[in-house]
């Protein structure tokens, strides 16, 4: 059994009821602190300022949009561990965002068995290095 999660988890989503949802389910890890933003200036303020160990970042929002997101919290922190939310199954944007470093994806319609495994995933990775 792993430890529990008390780091900080930084859950950005344009939708009020889908950071609800994800942050109930991350919850589930342990008792996290969930910090929540509603776009991505929101979301880049309160990485400099927090420092999260996981961040939870939709693919879609108004203005910068999660590409653009992730590309700066990455010039931040290259080291930053930042799993893509999506509703949509674009190949084309999830690949991009892997090949500019998001350590994974999780789609929103995924069981939420599956979401709390691949959150897990992410944090052990964090947690115990590649």
């Amino acid at each position: 059994m792993t430890m529990p999660f008390t780091g900080k988890i930084l859950l950005v989503d344009d939708e009020p009821h889908v950071r609800k949802f994800i942050g109930i389910l991350a919850r589930g890890l342990g008792s996290p602190v969930i910090i929540e933003a509603g776009n991505g200036e929101e979301a880049l303020t309160l990485f400099d300022r927090e420092s999260p160990d996981l961040v939870l970042l939709d693919v879609n929002l108004p203005g910068m949009d999660g590409t653009q997101i992730l590309a700066a919290i990455l010039a931040r922190d290259s080291d930053a561990t930042v799993v893509m939310l999506t509703s949509l199954a674009n190949r084309q944007t999830v690949e991009e965002c892997l090949r500019l470093g998001a350590a994974g994806y999780i789609r929103k319609d995924t069981p939420k068995e599956a979401i709390l495994a691949e959150l897990s995933a992410a944090i052990r990775e964090k947690l115990d290095g590649p």
